[in-house]
C-alpha cells in the first residue's frame, strides 16, 4: 500500500520525537540508525519492527513517550499470562480514539437517537471505555453495563430499549441464545451489533445476527494501539476500514518479515501516526488480514483490510500439520447439522497426537452421520485424522468475555 505524503509527514514527526526521548524506548531500539535518513516508504520499511515481547520488557511504563504530567490514563492487554503491557494516555490520546470511535459508530449508522447497551468489560482493558466514549463523543445514550449477570443485562436491555448491541462474539451469541430460550424476542429492541476482540465464523456471525435480528459490524482494535475503535465493516460488509489518518498499515510475510503484494494476506503491521503517550513503531499485531484493493460501494474513502482470518499464534501443529482454527471454522460452515460453536481437545497418547473436535449438532441433526462427514471432511480437507464427538446445543461453554475454543494438552 502507497504511503500518502500526510503520513510520512507524521512518521518523521513521530521517529524525531521518540529519539529524542532521553533513555526512552525507542531511543534505545533505534540507537545507531540515521532517522534523518529515512527519506522514502521504503527507508521507513527498513526500520525494525515492535512487537509484544519488547512491551513486555518495557514493564511498567518504558514506553511512555510524554512526562508524567501529561499522562491521565493507563489501560493493560487483556492477556493473562506473562508480563501486562501498560499503555499510558494522553489527553490528546484519549480524545483522539473517542474521535475514531464515533466514527466507527457512523460507519455503522448509529445516531444520537441510538441506546447503546456496552457489555464489554471495564477497568484497565480497553474495551468497555472505549466503547463509552465514542458513543457520548456522538451523543447517544450509553447504557455501561459490563459484562455478566446476564438477567440484569436483559432487564436492562427490554426495560431501557437498547439498540445496539456492543460485545464480543461469545457473549453476544450467549445473549442471543438466552434470549430464544425465555421467549423474550418481541421485547428486545437491538438494531445493530458491533462485535470484536475476538475472530469468529460465518456460521457463527448468521447464528447471532439471525437470533437477535440485527446487522452485525466487526469493530477492530487492540490495547497497544488505543483499543477496539481503529476500524469497523460497513454495510458493504467487505473488509473493515482503517483510520489512515491516524494509523498506518502494511502487510507482511509472517516468516521474513518482508511487505507482500497488496492484496495478498499477511501479518498486520501498524504504526500510531499522531499518538503521545506510547507511540509505536512498525508494531506487529500477529492478526492475519490483507489489503481490500480498489473502492467500497458504501462509499468511503477510508482504505480497508479484510475480517481477520486468524493469527500467527494461533496456529497448531498436530501430526505435522499447521492447523488455524480459521480453518475449522470453514470446514464446519459448510456442514449440515453443524453449529458454529466447536472445541479441541489435543492429547499425546501413547506416542501419538489425538485431536478430538467436539462440535455443537443442530436440532435433528443425526449425531453419528454429523460424526462420519465431519470425519471425512477433516481429513480432506486439512489432512489428519480426528475423533470427531457430537453434542448437543449449549453443551460446550459459554464465555461472557472471549471464548477458549484449542485445548492442548501435550505440553
Amino acid at each position: 500500500m502507497q504511503m500518502k505524503q500526510s503520513q510520512f509527514d507524521l512518521i518523521k514527526r513521530q521517529l524525531k520525537r521518540l529519539t529524542a526521548v532521553e533513555g526512552g524506548f525507542y531511543q534505545k531500539k533505534f540507537e545507531g540508525i540515521d532517522i534523518d535518513g529515512i527519506q522514502t516508504q521504503s527507508d521507513f520499511e527498513k526500520l525494525p519492527f515492535s512487537w509484544k515481547g519488547d512491551l513486555r520488557e518495557a514493564y511498567p511504563l518504558g514506553l511512555q513517550a510524554v512526562p508524567d504530567e501529561e499522562i491521565v490514563r493507563i489501560h493493560s492487554s487483556s492477556g493473562t499470562t506473562g508480563t501486562p503491557v501498560i499503555i499510558p494516555y494522553t489527553q490528546r490520546d484519549v480524545e483522539d480514539w473517542a474521535i475514531m470511535f464515533k466514527r466507527c459508530y457512523e460507519t455503522a449508522g448509529v445516531t444520537k437517537l441510538d441506546r447503546i447497551h456496552i457489555t464489554p468489560g471495564y477497568g484497565l482493558w480497553t474495551a468497555g471505555i472505549g466503547f463509552q466514549a465514542g458513543a457520548e463523543l456522538l451523543g447517544a445514550m450509553a447504557i455501561p453495563m459490563g459484562p455478566g449477570n446476564t438477567d440484569k443485562q436483559l432487564r436492562m436491555m427490554m426495560d431501557l430499549k437498547s439498540t445496539v448491541l456492543t460485545a464480543t462474539s461469545s457473549y453476544a451469541l450467549l445473549l442471543a441464545e438466552e434470549i430464544a430460550k425465555r421467549g423474550i424476542g418481541e421485547r428486545i429492541h437491538l438494531r445493530k451489533g458491533l462485535i470484536g476482540s475476538e475472530r469468529w465464523g460465518e456460521k457463527m456471525r448468521k447464528r447471532i445476527a439471525a437470533e437477535l435480528g440485527v446487522q452485525l459490524y466487526d469493530i477492530y482494535g487492540l490495547t497497544e494501539i488505543y483499543g477496539p475503535g481503529i476500524g469497523i465493516s460497513c454495510d458493504d460488509e467487505s473488509g473493515m476500514h482503517y483510520w489512515d489518518d491516524y494509523i498506518y498499515c502494511e502487510i507482511v510475510d509472517p516468516k521474513t518479515g518482508e511487505i507482500v503484494p497488496d492484496g495478498e494476506i499477511g501479518e498486520l503491521v501498524i504504526t500510531t501516526l499522531r499518538k503521545e503517550g506510547a507511540p509505536l513503531i512498525r508494531y506487529r499485531t500477529h492478526d492475519l488480514t490483507r489489503f481490500v484493493l480498489g473502492d467500497c460501494a458504501c462509499g468511503s474513502q477510508y482504505p480497508r483490510i479484510d475480517t481477520l482470518i486468524g493469527r500467527t499464534d494461533d496456529m497448531i501443529k498436530v501430526k505435522g500439520v499447521n492447523i488455524f482454527p480459521s480453518q475449522i471454522d470453514e470446514l464446519l460452515r459448510d456442514i449440515e447439522g453443524a453449529s458454529s460453536e466447536y472445541q479441541v481437545m489435543i492429547d499425546h497418547l501413547n506416542g501419538k497426537d489425538i485431536l478430538t473436535l467436539f462440535v455443537e449438532r443442530e436440532k435433528g441433526a443425526d449425531s453419528e452421520q454429523l460424526e462420519h462427514e465431519i470425519h471425512r471432511r477433516f481429513k480432506l480437507k486439512i489432512g489428519i485424522t480426528i475423533v470427531p464427538k457430537a453434542v448437543g446445543i449449549g453443551d460446550l461453554p459459554r464465555s461472557e468475555k472471549k471464548s477458549t475454543r484449542i485445548f492442548d494438552n501435550r505440553y
